[in-house]
């Protein structure tokens, strides 16, 4: 999955795999997590927010089953 690098104080990257509708991203703090069932329109409205953390905390948090990863080196 292709990682983009965003704008913000909370998150440092994310990436979609829409046929899957699984979000990741990388926290600046917090590791690497999987949002899964998340609706394309919210990835594009991440991407497309003045802020991402803001967005992220209003339409992705709590509202989607998630995974953090493993950090691989």
């Amino acid at each position: 999955m292709e990682m983009k690098a965003v704008t913000s104080s909370k998150l440092a990257s994310v990436g979609y795999q829409p046929n899957a509708l699984i979000l990741r991203i990388q926290f600046i703090k917090d590791g690497v997590y999987e949002y899964y069932g998340v609706p394309e329109l919210y990835y594009n409205g991440l991407m497309e927010a003045d802020s991402p953390g803001s967005y992220f905390k209003k339409f992705i948090k709590d509202k989607y089953r998630y995974v953090r990863l493993q950090n691989q080196s």
